[in-house]
């Protein structure tokens, strides 16, 4: 059986609310959404039962999966309340959201170079043909 562990952190990154969605499966997942305005409890709740599956998570990385096994109530207590006091994202999670922007920015760099050449080569192309024209006369 897969269990899935999923860890959703909100933050205030000026000027919006953001939140930082972990996810632990197979390995290491994260993805970054932006809320806008502060979300309340019903919103959030809403958000990932309507959006979890529209939301586009960071490539896989091999990581230590998490243990499966029960944590007493008053330890996640302790654990809730330590990193709510922490205020961040996990050094983890920014890492891997780094990496995953790096990743998006050298494939949009690749795109539109690629884009830039084919604009070049037509116009190139027009420019001969005009050149073939000019030369036949009227």
């Amino acid at each position: 059986m897969n269990t899935v562990k999923l860890k959703l952190t909100i933050l205030f990154e000026e000027p919006f609310w953001v939140g930082i969605l972990e996810k632990w499966d197979e390995n290491y997942k994260v993805a970054k959404v932006i809320f806008g305005s502060e979300p309340r409890d019903s919103e959030i709740y809403e958000f990932i039962l309507s959006k979890y599956y529209n939301i586009k998570f960071s490539i896989a990385k091999d990581e230590e999966i998490f243990s499966d096994k029960k944590i007493n109530p008053k330890r996640l207590q302790r654990k809730i309340k330590e990193e709510v006091k922490n205020k961040g994202i996990g050094t983890k999670a920014q890492q891997a959201l780094k990496e995953e922007l790096k990743t998006n920015k050298l494939q949009r760099k690749a795109f539109k170079k690629e884009k830039k050449e084919l604009k070049e080569k037509i116009k190139f192309q027009l420019k001969q043909e005009k050149k073939k024209d000019k030369k036949r006369g009227h």
